[in-house]
């Protein structure tokens, strides 16, 4: 089992060059195809009032600045994607990156996407993992900007006994294959020891017959995202696999505190699925 194709959002930022490489690490590990996708648009501009101005100079001087941008990202991709194995796959577009990475990853079993942006993002260049994660029905992996290279030798797979950590145990099987180690960790109440006791056996039990080396861990504390980083920490992992738990909320889809602690950290690297 392996991932046959990698997506990733281009861009020359530092967030943008973090990712890309990942993705680049990825691609040659599984012998993948890499695709790159610059997209972004030039945002409305509006006055206090809310009305939109159709000054068309300074839409011209935000087009020209995306198009050079994208120049400039598929230069970026092409010198990244040089010597992989699998002829890459390049496109860009002038529209929310966001939407059209979700469509595209209809052609991709993995995409690779940055924490949260400090100071926020803009809908029309950034496409967050969250959305990603939500949207696309892929895996996504959380590449830190400035982590050390992504080895995958040790992996921690933090259990919860629902819909989203199966999903995301099945998605990361050829991390968790290919690892030299890997951890199955649950989170619990005291109280309710026993119970994850038995189910971090039967998932670990599962991990051996497909080929996997786990071993099993029962944690306890207030806070399960920072015991998931501390437990991680003290195993070597650089991989935390974890389902992304949320719920919507007035339209926006808002993540639980194990998910934000998860992605709020610039780390370890994470893969999330939904």
């Amino acid at each position: 089992m392996t991932y046959a194709a990698i997506l990733v959002h281009v861009q020359t930022d530092a967030p943008g060059v973090a990712r890309l490489a990942c993705a680049r690490a990825l691609a040659s590990r599984f012998d993948a195809t890499l695709i790159g996708l610059a997209a972004e648009m030039v945002p409305p501009l509006t006055f206090d009032d809310g009305y939109v101005s159709a000054d068309v100079t300074w839409y011209q001087a935000m087009s020209k600045s995306v198009e050079e941008g994208q120049v400039a990202a598929k230069a970026l991709f092409d010198k990244q994607a040089a010597g992989l194995k699998q002829p890459p796959i390049w496109r860009s577009g002038i529209e929310p990156p966001a939407p059209a990475l979700t469509r595209m990853a209809r052609g991709a079993d993995l995409l690779v996407a940055s924490p949260p942006i400090k100071g926020g993002t803009s809908a029309y260049r950034d496409a967050t993992a969250s959305e990603l994660a939500i949207g696309s029905g892929r895996p996504v992996v959380v590449a830190p900007d400035g982590a050390t290279p992504l080895t995958g030798k040790k992996v921690v797979l933090a259990w919860k006994d629902t819909r989203e950590a199966r999903r995301a145990f099945s998605d990361a099987l050829p991390f968790l294959i290919a690892a030299d180690a890997v951890l199955v960790l649950e989170v619990c109440e005291k109280d309710e020891a026993r119970d994850a006791e038995d189910h971090v056996a039967d998932v670990a039990r599962l991990l051996t017959s497909h080929g996997a080396r786990p071993e099993t861990r029962v944690a306890h504390g207030a806070h399960a995202g920072d015991v998931i980083l501390a437990e991680a920490k003290a195993f070597g992992a650089d991989l935390i696999v974890a389902g992304a738990y949320g719920h919507s909320r007035l339209g926006e889809f808002v993540f639980g505190g194990v998910t934000r602690a998860l992605l709020g950290q610039a780390e370890v690297y994470v893969l999330l699925s939904h």
